[in-house]
C-alpha cells in the first residue's frame, strides 16, 4: 500500500506526471510549429494557459456540480492509472483491469461532460468522441489482451516483461495507432475539430473546470506514453523517461503530416489497420501459449 501510495504521489504519479504533462503538450506544439514553418508557443504555455485559467472565475450554470465533478473525476482516474503503470510499485494481481478502467474514465467523463453542456458543439463533439472511442477501443483493449494472454497474468508488470517481441510488436502497432485516438489528434481531431465545432465536448467548460481538463488532457499523454515505454523497456525508470518522451515527436510529426480524418474514414482506419495489427498479436500470442513461436 505504501508504494502503492508513493507511484500515486511522486513517481510515476503527481509530481512525475504534471511537470511532465506540461512539458508534452508544450513540446508537441514546438514539433507541429516548426514543421508547419512556425515558431510555436514556449515550452511553459500549457502551465500558464492552466495557471491563468485557475483565477477565472467559472460562469454559473444549472449543471454546475456535475460540470464540476467530472473534471475532477478525469484527473483523479488518470493519476490511479499513472500509478499503477509498473515502474517501481509492485502492483497486484489484474491491476490491468483496473488500469484499462481508470484510463477510460476520463474519455467517458468528456463525453458525459459535452451532452451535458447542453450545448450544440458539445453534442456533436461528445458523439464524435464517443463514436472514435468505441472504434479505438477495440484494438487497444484487444492488443492488451494479446500480451497478457502470452504473459500469461493479469498483471501489467508481468504483462509489461513477460510477453515475446513476436506479440509485444504487433501489439505495439496498435496501442500507437489508437494513441492519437485518445489524445484527440491528427489525424483523429474530428470531436474537436475547432474550425467546425470549436472545443468539441468542452466548448462550454471555462475558468477553473477548463483547467482540470486542460490538467487531465496533460496526464494523459503521461500515461499513454508510459503505457508504450514499459512495453519498449520494462521496469527501467531512466529508460521509461526517455522512451515516454520520444513518443512526443513520433505524434507531432504524424499531426503535422496529416489532415483530419471525417468521422467515417477515422472508424473505417481504425477497424481495419489497428484491428488487423491486434488480431495478428493475438494470434501470436496463442502460438507462443501453445509452442508454436
Amino acid at each position: 500500500m505504501t508504494r502503492l501510495f508513493l507511484a500515486l504521489l511522486v513517481f510515476p504519479g503527481l509530481l512525475y506526471a504534471v511537470p511532465m504533462g506540461w512539458l508534452m503538450l508544450g513540446s508537441e506544439r514546438k514539433v507541429v510549429a516548426r514543421l508547419q514553418g512556425r515558431v510555436g508557443p514556449p515550452l511553459t504555455q500549457g502551465f500558464y494557459d492552466f495557471v491563468k485559467l485557475l483565477a477565472k472565475a467559472p460562469v454559473p450554470r444549472a449543471e454546475t456540480f456535475l460540470l464540476t465533478l467530472l473534471p475532477i473525476l478525469a484527473v483523479a482516474s488518470t493519476l490511479g492509472a499513472l500509478a499503477l503503470l509498473p515502474v517501481g510499485a509492485g502492483g497486484f494481481t489484474g491491476d490491468l483491469i483496473v488500469f484499462v478502467g481508470l484510463l477510460e474514465m476520463a474519455p467517458l467523463c468528456s463525453v458525459l461532460a459535452g451532452f451535458a453542456s447542453r450545448s450544440v458543439y458539445g453534442e456533436v463533439g461528445a458523439t464524435r468522441e464517443a463514436v472514435l472511442g468505441i472504434s479505438g477501443n477495440v484494438p487497444f483493449l484487444a492488443a492488451l489482451l494479446a500480451l497478457a494472454s502470452a504473459a500469461g497474468s493479469l498483471q501489467l508488470a508481468a504483462v509489461a516483461g513477460g510477453a515475446p517481441w513476436v506479440v509485444r510488436g504487433p501489439a505495439l502497432l496498435a496501442l500507437l495507432a489508437c494513441l492519437p485516438v485518445k489524445l484527440r489528434m491528427n489525424p483523429f481531431s474530428v470531436a474537436n475539430a475547432e474550425q467546425e465545432i470549436l472545443a468539441g465536448p468542452l466548448t462550454e467548460m471555462d475558468g477553473p473546470r477548463l483547467a482540470l481538463w486542460e490538467l487531465a488532457h496533460a496526464l494523459e499523454w503521461v500515461v499513454l506514453a508510459g503505457l508504450v515505454a514499459v512495453l519498449v523497456v520494462p521496469g527501467r525508470g531512466g529508460a521509461f523517461v526517455l522512451v515516454s518522451f520520444a513518443v512526443v515527436p513520433l505524434l507531432g510529426t504524424l499531426a503535422a503530416a496529416t489532415a483530419r480524418f471525417k468521422i467515417d474514414q477515422a472508424a473505417r482506419f481504425l477497424w481495419i489497420w489497428a484491428v488487423l495489427a491486434a488480431v495478428l498479436a493475438f494470434f501470436a500470442a496463442m502460438a507462443v501459449r501453445h509452442g508454436s513461436l
